[in-house]
């Protein structure tokens, strides 16, 4: 746009390209340091949990990706299509790491008597006190798989909003968590499938 290029000119640009570049590396720099100071972590963290649902015996399946996304959720808490919560990122207070701060983040919910899961076919909400197709009343059950050496078992949560995912980043030994929606029983036969994987190879052994 400028026909005469003096020199002074050619400075001044150089001069504003430089200044652009150092403000916005400042800034990146500046944000990271200020984010993992005040983290729970004191920094990124790459965990990751396997989980399934089941309403009355019937698997649900999460909502689809839209667009050019490949996750549904945020960028450090989300799901790709894969039944597994990737937290990756910089965790600012505990709450983040939890299983109901997960089902927040896709757009559903998560309490003691109540959950609503975003599906292809809009939001299912279930609640306690429900009946199951063939008449039995149900309600709300999570259950988590966790590991100790070569050793897992299943513990039945009570407050499953609350539970903190494993900081583990691969799956096991990172939890296996069932969410289960029917008649109450003290524990579930459902399990991950790499969970399962590892039981049949003799990796890991169940109490």
């Amino acid at each position: 746009l400028i026909k005469e290029k003096t020199e002074t000119l050619k400075y001044l640009l150089f001069g504003a390209i430089v200044l652009i570049i150092l403000s916005n590396t400042t800034y990146l720099v500046g944000s990271t340091i200020y984010l993992n100071s005040k983290s729970t972590t004191g920094g990124p963290v790459h965990y990751h949990a396997d989980f399934e649902i089941f309403n009355c015996g019937q698997k649900v399946e999460l909502k689809d990706p839209e667009g050019l996304s490949n996750k549904i959720g945020s960028e450090v808490v989300h799901e790709h299509k894969d039944n597994r919560i990737h937290i990756e990122g910089v965790i600012l207070n505990e709450h983040d790491a939890s299983l109901g701060h997960f089902f927040e983040t896709i757009g559903g919910e998560l309490h003691q008597d109540h959950i609503a899961v975003p599906t292809q076919d809009g939001l299912l909400e279930l609640e306690n006190g429900q009946n199951c197709p063939d008449g039995q009343k149900s309600s709300l059950q999570v259950f988590v798989y966790k590991t100790q050496n070569n050793y897992f078992s299943q513990q039945k949560l009570d407050n499953p909003e609350n539970y903190i995912i494993s900081s583990f980043s691969q799956v096991p030994p990172g939890d296996c968590i069932i969410v289960e929606f029917g008649p109450q029983t003290a524990k579930t036969d459902k399990l991950c499938t790499f969970y399962r994987v590892a039981k049949e190879k003799g990796e890991l052994i169940e109490r």
